[in-house]
């Protein structure tokens, strides 16, 4: 595996096919990520979301079961991503009244070979796209936005912050 800011792809070999990285030899160590991200809502559907009035029922529970879901299906998902032995996932949501959104937060653990960073933003991702699902009926003008990885911890690489970040 190369070191972090390398140039060169890890997924490539050296005939530049795509390959699964081969993690076997790495020490298995406890690794946790962090994403986050944000659904616009809009003056329609943020009452009614932070009040429990949709139609459809309890939005959050059906977002927190989708991004578990898609977070345990995420080697399913992303083709080079390896399948993981999760030990943790937490999935949030955080009222943004000013800006009429929700922010979305995942943070997953693991101890294995290879992190977990694809599995949080997938979470995230799913999760925010529930959202929209759950209220596309009262208005379609909602915007998924900003998902990032916000931090990482563990393996060869060490941890990660990105700056500037708070988790909202």
């Amino acid at each position: 595996m190369k070191s972090q800011g390398s140039t060169e792809f890890t997924h490539l070999d050296d005939r530049g096919q795509v390959r699964l990285v081969d993690v076997g030899d790495k020490p298995v160590t406890r690794r946790q990520a962090t994403a986050l991200g944000s659904i616009y809502l809009g003056d329609k559907i943020y009452p009614l979301l932070m009040s429990d009035q949709l139609e459809k029922g309890d939005a959050f529970a059906a977002a927190r079961l989708a991004g578990i879901m898609a977070i345990k299906n995420t080697a399913n998902l992303i083709p080079l991503c390896h399948p993981l032995p999760l030990t943790g996932i937490e999935i949030d949501f955080i009222p943004q009244p000013e800006q009429k959104s929700l922010a979305i937060k995942a943070q997953v653990r693991t101890q294995a070979q290879t992190g977990v960073e694809m599995e949080a933003l997938v979470g995230v991702a799913v999760a925010a796209l529930t959202i929209y699902d759950m209220c596309k009926a009262i208005d379609r003008n909602m915007v998924i936005e900003d998902i990032m990885l916000i931090d990482k911890s563990g393996g060869k690489s060490g941890a990660y912050h990105r700056p500037g970040e708070d988790g909202r």
